[in-house]
């Protein structure tokens, strides 16, 4: 039985695609079967980020360990009972197809509410939340007083979540381990950072997620994305000397797969 990983936020510019790629692409060099799902149809970061990582290794002689992306499958609409969801049946046949011979499923989620993500959500066994280190961000997961200090309540998105949670628990599987991603955080100690810090403890407690360290806010992602690549691709394409910052993102990297803590992931790069 595949172990299903989500990555969600409904706020675009998170970093999710960033994460879904690192966080596959990791499991697959560790020696994991990983298959991706992207559900934002319109804009697919992700889809995108993989065919470019085709072509790619298509134009060189490199082989890199890589996870199978999939599309969603199509349905034919005139079978369906009245009041079913299409976007439910893609959904639920694309991972009925693929969880029988993965370790893994990823499915990245597009950065709005959508009926797919929505669904996505009540099948995450983990779900990876990125965040970045803003409170227009944080008023995704929450209120908060004009101090930045005081929680007054849970907002759209965690309310989601706990909607996915309910659903869980009904069906008898187990509860979603959530894990709030704090992503390009800046490297210099700021008040904003610091309040942020005390803010998403705070919320974690109250409405149940763990928190982790993602990546600080580096030029590299940007300059990766072109060729579908990966911080651990680099020395496999001929990178022979890391630079400082590349070697602290690949740092951030392994201490975020460290504290996902996904079941049979050994961490050894």
């Amino acid at each position: 039985m595949a172990h299903i990983i989500v990555v969600g936020n409904e706020k675009g510019g998170a970093g999710k695609s960033t994460v879904s790629m690192h966080v596959a692409t990791a499991l697959a060099r560790l020696g994991h079967k990983v298959s991706t799902l992207d559900l934002d149809l319109r804009q697919r970061s992700l889809g995108r980020y993989f065919e470019n990582r085709g072509r790619f290794l298509n134009g060189s002689e490199v082989g890199l360990p890589s996870p199978r992306h999939h599309d969603l499958p199509e349905i034919d609409a005139s079978k369906l009972k009245p009041g079913e969801n299409i976007y439910d049946h893609r959904l639920s046949a694309a991972v009925a197809e693929l969880e029988s011979d993965s370790d893994f499923i990823l499915i990245d989620c597009p950065g709005s509410h959508t009926r797919l993500s929505q669904v996505a959500h009540s099948l995450a066994d983990t779900l990876i939340t990125p965040l970045n280190d803003s409170f227009i961000d944080f008023d995704l997961l929450a209120r908060i007083d004009s101090k930045g200090e005081k929680i007054l309540g849970p907002s759209v998105y965690s309310e989601m979540v706990w909607n996915a949670r309910q659903l869980r628990a009904q069906a008898g599987l187990k509860p979603i381990d959530w894990v709030v991603v704090r992503n390009r955080v800046g490297t210099q100690r700021m008040v904003n950072k610091e309040k942020m810090q005390r803010a998403i403890e705070l919320l974690s407690q109250r409405i149940g997620f763990r928190v982790a360290a993602g990546f600080s806010e580096r030029v590299i992602f940007r300059e990766l994305f072109p060729r579908g690549l990966t911080l651990l691709d680099l020395k496999d394409i001929g990178v022979k000397q890391l630079n400082i910052s590349n070697i602290a993102a690949r740092q951030e990297l392994r201490d975020m797969m460290k504290e996902l803590n996904l079941p049979g992931v050994e961490i050894d790069f």
